[in-house]
């Protein structure tokens, strides 16, 4: 093959209470990317949005991705990317993941797929490291296995596959930017030990709720005490959205990556589109304009639409 052209899925890091270790792949937004195989080992980056993102290659997410692997696996050959995003960067919806793993997933395809998903991992967190400074696979693993997935660790790579609840995500993007960088430096440092105590107790019970189908689990362990205190408070209304979504009837929800983009889960499409409206108001009122998305929950992850 020497073109392939693919769609790359938002995610929804974090799930609340598992910062760092818990993703998600959604429908909508996504982006589309068409990569190339060229005779010289070079990356030519060309984007057809209009977020002005870097094209030079060593400065763009998916460029250093592809330089990472044409270095690591002594390649005579480069690639030439066209990348459509939708995903607009520093929503918290996995923007520049979408593009560092669609670069490694598009390569790998070309060069004949013989990567693991793991390998693909490693090089797209290349990508992550120049968008955030922190090697992070928490949005790339769920856009690469699909689903929803636990990154036990990240050094070494080790990506657990989770079961993908039978539930609709409603995420809303006011556009405002917080920047993951700038999100990740207000954390605090330290934490109580009674504090990681009942977070454990959360994941643990998330985890056990997804693999369960046990919604009322799902619902009772979407709480985070120590990273939403500090961040929601970048979020405008963050504390209206989520509290008139839970009376709406959501499982639970809360920041969507970094932020500024909330999500919440609903078992019926019914609720969703109740918060999606409710989510749209609240932003109109303070003339701040907002896009929300309703979906399932995307259990493929990145989608060939056509490659020859």
């Amino acid at each position: 093959m020497k073109n392939i052209k693919i769609k790359v899925p938002a995610t929804v890091a974090n799930l609340v209470c598992g910062f760092d270790i818990l993703g998600m792949a959604i429908h909508q937004p996504y982006d589309e990317m068409e990569l190339k195989i060229l005779e010289e080992p070079e990356v030519i980056i060309r984007h057809t949005d209009d977020f002005n993102l870097p094209e030079e290659a060593s400065k763009n997410v998916a460029g250093v991705v592809l330089q990472k692997m044409i270095e690591e696996l002594n390649l005579k050959n480069g690639f030439e990317v066209i990348i459509h995003k939708n995903i607009k960067p520093g929503s918290g919806l996995g923007s520049s993941a979408a593009s560092a793993a669609g670069a490694a997933f598009g390569a790998n395809r070309l060069l004949g797929n013989n990567l693991s998903k793991n390998e693909l991992v490693h090089f797209a967190m290349f990508g992550e490291e120049l968008a955030s400074g922190v090697r992070h696979a928490d949005n790339i693993a769920p856009i690469i296995y699909g689903g929803i997935s636990l990154v036990k660790s990240s050094h070494p790579i080790d990506i657990i596959p989770l079961n993908s609840p039978d539930l609709f995500t409603v995420a809303v993007h006011p556009q405002v930017e917080v920047k993951t960088s700038d999100a990740r430096q207000i954390l605090k440092k330290n934490i109580l030990l009674k504090d990681a105590v009942e977070q454990w107790g959360n994941i643990a019970g998330l985890i056990a709720g997804i693999e369960k189908n046990d919604f009322s689990l799902i619902g009772r362990s979407l709480n985070d005490i120590i990273v939403e205190p500090v961040r929601s408070i970048l979020i405008p209304q963050f504390d209206t959205i989520k509290t008139k979504s839970l009376k709406l009837g959501a499982l639970g929800g809360g920041i969507s990556g970094s932020g500024p983009s909330i999500f919440m889960l609903t078992e019926k499409e019914e609720t969703a589109y109740k918060i999606a409206q409710m989510m749209e108001s609240v932003y109109h009122q303070i003339d701040i304009e907002s896009f929300v998305y309703v979906s399932k929950i995307n259990p493929t992850g990145i989608e060939i639409i056509e490659e020859n």
